[in-house]
């Protein structure tokens, strides 16, 4: 009998961070194999439209949820939600994130006080109460850090040591939960993008500096596509993939293989 590896039909996927960018590409690849897709990020009005797109496009469910990853009591409210609607959450797609870019001189408190509350305690934030509400209780789940490479490296090119540190500490959050919750049958791992388009990036990405810069530091020559993402985000999400965990993968066009 043949087997469809990353069929998600069935399967109840939150993404956070998805009312924009990479969250919306994700979200689309999910629903393409047919899951459930809950859209979360703060802004209501985005989240709705993409849902809207999901269901149409698709002919999946699809909902979106405001929630503000920064706030336990809006993250615990929203994962109840879900549970209430499906009874189930099989995905998470931790991908709310943002970045202070400033030399490191002159990053203020604020900044890197901000930088850690969203991108390092809110997924925290996310994978405790989805562990805790819905994949613990089911013995099951699949939870997806998204870090970045500059998690894995320094870089001279944009000093951003808040947005480092916090990504940094994501990749080790993912190994320790890995560690903690592989016995419970919840898989924990994390994707390092490269320099991907979004509306945070763009204007850096497209100056001459920057395209210059690509030329040199990474393998490819080029930033990655939409859609390029996709593949890694199923792979760790299908039910099939069971031995894998506390995997850090960098989808970046070699540029952490240098």
């Amino acid at each position: 009998m043949a087997k469809n590896y990353f069929d998600l039909t069935g399967n109840v996927a939150i993404v956070t961070g998805a009312s924009t960018g990479l969250g919306v590409q994700m979200a689309k690849a999910l629903a393409n194999q047919g899951a459930t897709v809950v859209c979360m990020a703060r802004r209501q009005n985005l989240i709705d439209e993409v849902a809207a797109e999901l269901h149409e496009t698709y002919g999946v469910e699809a909902v979106g949820i405001r929630c503000d990853i920064t706030d336990t009591d809006n993250v615990n409210s929203a994962i109840d939600q879900v549970m209430e609607k499906y009874g189930r959450i099989d995905i998470l797609i931790n991908n709310a994130g943002t970045g202070a870019v400033a030399p490191a001189e002159d990053i203020t408190d604020e900044q890197f006080d901000n930088e850690f509350s969203i991108d390092l305690f809110g997924s925290f934030k996310m994978c405790r109460a989805v562990a805790k509400k819905a994949m613990i209780p089911a013995g099951y789940g699949r939870i997806i850090n998204i870090a970045s490479m500059y998690g894995l490296v320094g870089n001279k090119v944009a000093p951003a040591s808040p947005y480092h540190a916090a990504k940094g500490g994501l990749v080790n959050l993912t190994r320790a939960l890995a560690a903690e919750w592989g016995v419970k049958g919840i898989t924990v791992n994390c994707i390092c993008p490269g320099y991907f388009y979004s509306p945070l990036t763009r204007e850096t990405l497209d100056s001459e500096f920057f395209q210059a810069n690509a030329k040199t530091m990474i393998p490819m020559e080029r930033y990655g596509n939409e859609g390029e993402l996709d593949t890694t985000a199923i792979f760790l999400s299908s039910p099939m993939t069971t031995y894998v965990t506390g995997a850090v993968i960098p989808v970046d066009g070699g540029y952490t293989s240098m």
